[in-house]
């Protein structure tokens, strides 16, 4: 094994989660072996734009900003790098536990110059519950994994416990963006979310959670679930 097979292995390593501490929203952290330059990365880059410890202030965060979004589960980035660069004024807090991801989004963020983004390489709930009250004008679950055994629901994001942290980080008039191509998954989060009265389900016709809004880019989970044939649906709530 050369140098750099060695170094991927001990980063691998140290990578491996430790324990479960709770219902994990998540299954592995690592798959194939990373780049060096995305190993680089993991331990250079994302040491200076990772989310701190304790507290948030988002101002002192992103300085530059006036707006702020959170995105749960990144998968590859595409999305949240697509926001950051239209909307340079917003910064984004991105969480996403697989390494293989997180090391994505490292690479486009160097490869774009992004300012306004700040990654958690772990549980977004860890993240989330630091939020200050009212200051997020946006908030994203997208594709997310639906566990469908009936017996991992527990493991689904969109629970009344979570539901009760956006409905206190997003500002009134803040938007909650779902996606899915899990036909159970869609009524679990619309029967949530429909029974939420903090949340208002801004969809005045079928188009509107059907066909993808314009601002809305779109992810490589999603175009792989349109090549396998799985419809997706885009559901948009407004913070009451």
């Amino acid at each position: 094994m050369g140098a750099h097979g060695s170094r991927g292995a001990a980063q691998g390593a140290r990578l491996k989660e430790p324990g479960r501490r709770r219902s994990e929203l998540y299954g592995r952290r690592l798959g194939r072996p990373l780049s060096p330059h995305q190993i680089e990365l993991i331990e250079t880059l994302l040491p200076k734009i990772a989310v701190p410890e304790g507290p948030l202030d988002l101002g002192a965060l992103f300085p530059s900003c006036s707006a702020f979004g959170f995105e749960v589960g990144f998968g590859g980035g595409e999305h949240v790098v697509a926001q950051a660069l239209a909307h340079p004024d917003t910064g984004f807090i991105a969480c996403e536990p697989f390494v293989n991801g997180v090391a994505k989004l490292l690479m486009a963020i160097e490869a774009e110059g992004l300012t306004n983004v700040r990654v958690h390489m772990g549980d977004a709930r860890d993240v989330l519950v630091r939020v200050p009250d009212r200051s997020l004008s946006k908030a994203f679950v997208l594709f997310p994994d639906p566990w469908p055994k009936l017996r991992h629901h527990k493991r689904r994001f969109i629970q009344l416990q979570t539901l009760d942290q956006l409905a206190r980080v997003l500002k009134p008039g803040g938007e909650f963006r779902v996606a899915t191509d899990h036909a159970d998954y869609r009524v679990w989060a619309l029967q949530h979310l429909i029974a939420d009265s903090r949340f208002r389900w801004a969809a005045a016709r079928a188009s509107d959670w059907r066909v993808r809004p314009a601002d809305w880019p779109a992810t490589r989970y999603e175009q792989k679930a349109v090549a396998a044939g799985r419809a997706c649906i885009y559901l948009r709530f407004i913070r009451i």
